[in-house]
């Protein structure tokens, strides 16, 4: 068994990608492969013009509406924090963050020098 070079999982020698000297679990590799993009033109666009076309592009997942229902309640909150009361993985709440991004639902903001995910 080796552990993850970067989350520290433990992962069978088998399944462990190399990537740049580092040897990663899935998730970590398809992370660093495909890393969430919160700043996308084309796919503000895309969200905006889907928008209310009944194409379901623009639904929100419950983890979405949860997201939205605790920046809402708090007034906005560290990414840290976030990840912490939805109990998911910083690179999994991102991706969730990149998506409302795009619809122009949520957005990052510095408070008193803490940088916060908050409502549009």
């Amino acid at each position: 068994m080796l552990h993850c070079d970067r989350c520290q999982a433990e992962i069978p020698a088998s399944e462990a990608h190399d990537h740049l000297g580092q040897k990663l679990c899935e998730d970590c590799y398809m992370d660093t492969l495909s890393p969430a993009r919160t700043c996308d033109p084309w796919a503000v666009h895309s969200a905006k013009s889907m928008a209310g076309t009944g194409a379901g592009a623009a639904e929100l997942t419950d983890i979405q509406r949860r997201i939205l229902r605790l920046l809402a309640e708090s007034g906005g909150l560290p990414m840290d924090e976030l990840c912490r009361r939805l109990e998911m993985k910083p690179a999994d709440v991102e991706r969730q963050i990149a998506a409302l991004r795009h619809m122009e639902k949520v957005r990052g903001a510095l408070v008193d020098g803490v940088r916060l995910i908050r409502l549009w």
